[in-house]
């Protein structure tokens, strides 16, 4: 891309970040803190309960039209771990130092109460399809009736589609030609052709990205879940397995890599400027956006493959997904940062995004830990891009179920996961950065607006739970006051 097009858009897209990630920050933090204590810290509270419901999700369901629990749980964990847990811990950082681990941990351990509340709230209002009678859901449907505001459900829509379809799938994308051109130089592959004065590059990297995609997007939801619930577990236990040699090799030097993520958490000599001034530092900033892109909590993402699963009660896939946001900071995030900080090569701002990540693991496991990390990057980053467009797809569906739409929907998002492979670093994850920060302002706002729904879910299944049912079922008609309220004859 050319330089100077490059810098003025990276220019423009920073002067709409600058206020709403001011406003954002703050935001976010409060409402995690509301929810956790709202459901009585239900992260902490029932976080071995969740376990348990999560071991027993690969069961299916009644209903042979839902995915499993397990399916759904995987499908959003596909989407959670990926380039955010290897580029984007190393971008957080490069940027704002050891300490924005820390807040990406607070942005996680708080977000963990918000990513219940959402996915619970999916559950309740989700619908069933009516072409193939599958079940869709999330923020578009529970804005829509619960708040009974289809224009904003719609707007939402619009959004997700943007931020999951379009713009995070062109960073996996990024990162995915990134890796492969630090560890075998695949960017050499590369042509420039001149067509009519303008110069089009041809990355074959890029090509190849785009037919996997679309053979697996082209196959539909349960196609989708098939893949990441086979996919997932394999690469990550293969990251962490890494990991976890890396931090045994470091053992002695673990306290004091702790020790310099706390200590430097609270250093605000770095203001990461705006609004709020001295009250958010760099490491601040760049932890809560890092770790929001990573885990997602809050965003309204997770939520469209929570209300896909066919589950006895909407808290149990609350329960669920609130668990993929522990694996994907507290243990995937957590790994990439030891790996990083072991190496001490985070002071040398030369290397962007997955190289530094690329580089720290070089220097802890040696030259073979470079083409390692290409192909585990190529893992989680595809298989994001899988969960990514699961997302979009319902929320095209929710705006017009057409199948030309669709069609259209599915070309667009193969070309951005082409325009991604070539575009550069600092643009498409600022580019991000803005969608994202758009889409969770107002799903935030939203379930906050919904309380009411998600206390009552929490009386219902916290009441079953003390009369000694093992697994609680949800009933509408138990609850009166909510019937009118939730459009849906699957409850």
């Amino acid at each position: 891309m050319n330089d100077q097009l490059n810098d003025t858009l990276l220019q423009w897209i920073n002067t709409l970040n600058t206020p709403l990630w001011d406003f954002l920050v703050v935001f976010l933090v409060a409402v995690g803190i509301f929810y956790t204590l709202a459901t009585g810290a239900v992260q902490i509270r029932l976080f071995v309960h969740s376990i348990k419901v999560m071991k027993g999700s690969r069961k299916a369901g009644d209903d042979q039209h839902g995915i499993t629990p397990f399916q759904a749980f995987v499908t959003g964990l596909a989407s959670r771990v990926g380039v955010g847990n290897v580029a984007g811990v190393a971008i957080a950082i490069a940027i704002g130092g050891p300490g924005a681990v820390f807040w990406m941990w607070l942005t996680a351990f708080l977000g963990m109460s918000s990513a219940f509340v959402e996915s619970s709230l999916a559950q309740l209002f989700k619908v069933r399809d009516s072409q193939n009678k599958q079940f869709r859901g999330g923020p578009a449907y529970y804005i829509s009736q619960g708040l009974k505001q289809k224009w904003l459900g719609i707007v939402f829509a619009i959004t997700l589609i943007s931020t999951y379809g379009f713009v995070f799938n062109a960073v996996q994308a990024n990162a995915i030609t990134g890796a492969t051109a630090h560890a075998w130089g695949w960017d050499k592959a590369n042509l420039v052709l001149n067509l009519g004065g303008f110069d089009f590059v041809v990355s074959w990297v890029g090509i190849c990205l785009v037919v996997l995609t679309g053979v697996l997007i082209f196959g539909g939801i349960k196609r989708i879940a098939k893949v990441a619930e086979t996919f997932v577990p394999v690469m990550a236990i293969l990251y962490l397995i890494v990991a976890l040699y890396i931090a045994v090799i470091n053992y002695d030097i673990l306290p004091s890599i702790f020790q310099l993520v706390f200590s430097k958490a609270f250093e605000f000599d770095a203001a990461a400027g705006g609004f709020f001034g001295a009250m958010v530092s760099m490491a601040m900033m760049m932890g809560i956006k890092r770790g929001l892109f990573s885990n997602e909590a809050g965003m309204g993402s997770a939520p469209n493959a929570a209300a896909a699963s066919d589950v006895k009660h909407p808290v149990n896939q609350g329960l669920i997904q609130m668990l993929g946001v522990f694996v994907d900071t507290f243990v995937v995030c957590t790994c990439t940062a030891i790996i990083i900080l072991a190496s001490g090569l985070y002071e040398n701002a030369g290397f962007e995004g997955v190289t530094l990540t690329q580089m720290a693991l070089e220097s802890q496991i040696g030259s073979w830990g470079d083409d390692f990390l290409a192909i585990i990057l190529f893992m989680f980053a595809f298989s994001s891009v899988i969960g990514n467009y699961a997302y979009a797809e319902g929320n095209v569906q929710f705006i017009n179920n057409n199948r030309r739409v669709m069609f259209s929907f599915r070309v667009i998002v193969l070309v951005m996961v082409y325009i991604g492979s070539i575009m550069s670093v600092p643009v498409i994850w600022n580019l991000a950065d803005l969608f994202m920060g758009v889409m969770a302002s107002i799903n935030l706002f939203a379930i906050l607006l919904l309380t009411p729904f998600l206390l009552m879910l929490m009386k219902d299944y916290s009441s079953q739970l003390k009369k000694g049912v093992k697994e609680p079922v949800f009933k509408l008609d138990d609850h009166p006051k909510f019937k009118d309220k939730v459009d849906s004859d699957i409850w």
